[in-house]
């Protein structure tokens, strides 16, 4: 499943040093320009009839360039800036400065031929490029950089470079003005889970609340012939295959997730945190994890435990591998391997995660409240392949979010239990968990299956100041 494919938007500005040959920049605005149409990007870029060769060489050719991002700001998810030559570095600096977009800036710079380096070949990009660097440094303006110092367009290096490009600027704009829902009461047990509202508003992150009465009495409202119940229902019966499962347990869920949605539509929460226990199954009769489950496969992610800080986890990683995620417990050892754990929920996972999956009830409190109230879980083994992790948190003392990421896999191994679990391995776990109680991180983790931990960390920590952990495979943070 692909998440909010879209083609992006990329602003170019390409430098120039006026006594370097043109046919350097013109040649290499057009391979660039190839690069980018290929790779499905929509840019916006000064033409050679607004510029010399459409390169930005002096102030007013900046304040052109700026002009032309600003008519086009609602569109431009980030930019790339390209030196061909060494480039005129406060030109360019003034165009981003003046533009004032606040989008992610990838500078990029053309190598030189070592068998070509005479007054009519040379480019001096590699120089110019540090210039470049030190000018948006003074400037306060931040900017990602590529892997190596210069690199040609059409190098897999420079392709692996856009990717991750792209896919902070997913991360950006997508964070943007954004709305967040909060379902319930967070579990009287769980201060855990406690997050700063305030916090997240100095971000223009906002948190949209809804009683957990509020949801239940919407859903027993519903008409069990409504058309939207009947999508559920279906949804639910196709996905799941709940053979097990009472009818009227699984007509519950359809008026739950039908209420749900309305309610997203409404409200254009993109994530939220949903009081999943205990309430709901006394005063309801079912657990939601597989409602939870079908909205972040379908890319509202979904929280347990209100877990509202989890929720935004999700969405960050789903923003960045376009991949749906899941909130899961730092739960077990996995016997005296120091890289293995046990991760787990009862579960809503998205069901792709899993090779094979049913619908269960919930283990875990079936004892307290009755094993007929508690259908509804998705139990399954995740299957093996690479995993990204990520926990965000508000820290009200400091004022700040701040997060640990990283990157490992789920294995084939297996356990005896129930709900929806997997075995992972990290190299250097015990760092990991070293950092999760130095800080006080919570026992949730989201997590999505592609490795995409360096552009979570590029984008959260450069370009919005936050404080995001790095965990190496060495095992330093």
């Amino acid at each position: 499943m692909e998440l909010f494919q879209k083609q992006p938007t990329l602003g170019l500005i390409i430098g120039n040093r006026g006594f370097f040959p043109d046919v350097l920049v013109a040649e290499g605005r057009e391979r660039i320009l190839k690069v980018l149409t290929n790779a499905g990007v929509k840019v916006v870029t000064l033409s050679s009839e607004d510029t010399k060769c459409g390169a930005v060489e002096n102030l007013e050719d900046a304040e052109k360039c700026a002009r032309l991002f600003k008519s086009h700001a609602d569109e431009i998810d980030g930019i790339i800036v390209t030196l061909p030559n060494f480039g005129d570095e406060r030109a360019v600096a003034e165009a981003l400065r003046i533009a004032g977009l606040k989008v992610p800036v990838l500078v990029h710079a053309f190598p030189d031929e070592v068998d070509k380096l005479d007054p009519e070949h040379r480019r001096d990009s590699f120089c110019g490029k540090i210039s470049l660097c030190n000018n948006l440094v003074q400037y306060g303006i931040p900017f990602t950089d590529t892997t190596l110092h210069v690199e040609a367009p059409e190098t897999k290096e420079f392709q692996e470079d856009l990717r991750k490009f792209i896919a902070i600027c997913r991360i950006i704009k997508g964070l943007k003005g954004i709305k967040l829902g909060a379902v319930g009461a967070r579990p009287a047990a769980f201060n855990t889970v406690r997050f700063s509202e305030k916090i997240l508003e100095s971000y223009g992150i906002s948190v949209e609340t809804l009683d957990l009465s509020e949801i239940i009495a919407k859903a027993q409202t519903l008409a069990d012939e409504e058309e939207m119940v009947f999508a559920e229902l279906k949804r639910l019966q196709d996905i799941f295959n709940p053979k097990q499962v009472p009818e009227k347990a699984l007509q519950k869920m359809a008026k739950l997730s039908a209420a749900l949605r309305q309610w997203i539509k409404e409200t254009r929460v993109v994530a939220f945190g949903f009081q999943c226990w205990t309430a709901l199954e006394r005063i309801y009769g079912i657990v939601p994890c597989a409602v939870m489950s079908l909205l972040s496969e379908a890319g509202i992610p979904s929280a347990c435990e209100t877990d509202v800080m989890g929720a935004l986890s999700m969405y960050v990683l789903q923003l960045a591998s376009q991949k749906p995620a899941a909130l899961l417990d730092w739960n077990n050892n996995f016997g005296d391997d120091p890289n293995k754990l046990i991760l787990f929920h009862c579960s809503n996972i998205p069901y792709s995660f899993f090779n094979t999956y049913e619908m269960s009830y919930q283990h875990i409190i079936a004892g307290t409240v009755g094993k007929e109230n508690t259908y509804g879980t998705v139990v399954g083994h995740i299957a093996p392949g690479p995993a990204t992790f990520l926990r965000l948190s508000t820290f009200d003392k400091e004022g700040v979010i701040a997060g640990i990421v990283a990157e490992g896999r789920f294995t084939e191994d297996r356990v005896k239990t129930f709900g929806g679990y997997g075995v992972a391995e990290i190299q250097g776990l015990r760092s990991v968990l070293r950092a999760i109680v130095k800080y006080g991180f919570e026992h949730h983790v989201a997590v999505t299956k592609v490795h995409v931990g360096e552009v979570v960390r590029e984008a959260l920590e450069k370009y919005l100041g936050w404080n995001i952990l790095e965990c190496k495979a060495e095992g330093n943070v």
